[in-house]
């Protein structure tokens, strides 16, 4: 536009150029994106922090505790509650307690078997009274049990739980290759703990040999 008091028509000597203005409302709503964009960016660093505490954390002990006797080679064969009582002491007294109505769990020592030194094979003048058991077993379908294998005081601990274990496991064996379901046997290891006999004689430790039946349920 020229400029009234420019008589000479010279160009003029500035430009005024007016700034685009923009609304309160356009302000404010960039300010909330940026807001929002920054929380957004906080909360994804936070999840991050977790997921990498999550994944070193180490496992606790109630997890290995919870350990299913089967999976771990050393569990000790101790059962809290379980009463052994003078007229039950032998297998011969499994079914009586069955068909009865005393609470669980309750611990059965077997009357003949027993192991040779460091094996685990069941032996052939043993398997009667697996097929025994297996029988009442059969008759009790709800029934539970855990299978415990000790060892005499010979030879190292470690050495000792595993064979426990072998030998409660070589039981279980036996009792399914009569029918019986291995999902309601269980078998853990005592070791050499809890003898029941002197592991200074040679009978006592052919005693000391040994595995029991816990019924857990019925």
């Amino acid at each position: 536009m020229t400029d009234p008091r420019n008589t000479q028509g010279e160009p003029p000597t500035h430009v005024h150029v007016e700034k685009n203005k923009q609304p309160g409302w356009f302000k404010a709503l960039a300010w909330i994106a940026l807001i929002a964009g920054l929380l957004a960016l906080l909360l994804g660093l936070s999840r991050c922090n977790r997921d990498d505490t999550a994944a070193v954390a180490p496992a606790s002990n109630d997890t290995v505790a919870a350990m299913p006797a089967d999976e771990g080679a050393a569990v000790v064969a101790t059962t809290p509650g379980a009463g052994q009582a003078s007229a039950l002491a032998g297998t011969s007294g499994l079914g009586t307690f069955l068909s009865g109505t005393e609470p669980t769990p309750r611990s059965f020592q077997f009357e003949t078997l027993n192991f040779d030194t460091a094996k685990s094979d069941v032996r052939p003048a043993d398997q009667g009274e697996i097929g025994q058991i297996a029988t009442v077993l059969k008759q009790y379908g709800n029934a539970r049990v855990r299978i415990a294998g000790y060892a005499d005081a010979r030879g190292a601990s470690d050495a000792n739980t595993a064979l426990g274990k072998a030998r409660a496991d070589a039981v279980k064996a036996a009792l399914v290759s009569q029918g019986i379901d291995a999902r309601r046997i269980e078998t853990v290891s005592g070791g050499e703990a809890d003898p029941v006999a002197a592991n200074d004689t040679a009978p006592g430790q052919a005693e000391n040999r040994r595995t029991e039946l816990v019924v857990t349920s019925r």
